[in-house]
């Protein structure tokens, strides 16, 4: 497998893990007992961190990259594992 195309992995990883882990704590100022500013919607965060975010996304990113590569070149899981009707197609 080319550098390339790992980096482009790890991207999509990382795509992935920051939407997946964008709900995870994140506080409403109804939830803290702050008062809200007039306009501002109620799902609004108070507590929003894009740092702490971007290096959990990186963490969980680099984890799922290295399996996926290990998967890639020692072949744990292949085609016919995946097979869920019990007959290959084609």
């Amino acid at each position: 497998m080319q550098w390339t195309s790992v980096i482009a992995i790890y991207a999509l990883f990382w795509v992935m893990s920051a939407f997946v882990l964008l709900p995870f704590g994140v506080r409403t100022h109804d939830e803290m007992g702050i008062e809200k500013i007039p306009g501002q919607a109620d799902s609004a965060p108070v507590n929003f961190r894009p740092r702490l975010l971007a290096l959990r996304a990186s963490v969980l990113a680099a984890i799922g990259t290295a399996l996926y590569v290990l998967n890639y070149i020692y072949g744990w899981i292949g085609i016919e594992d995946l097979n869920v009707f019990g007959r290959l197609i084609g």
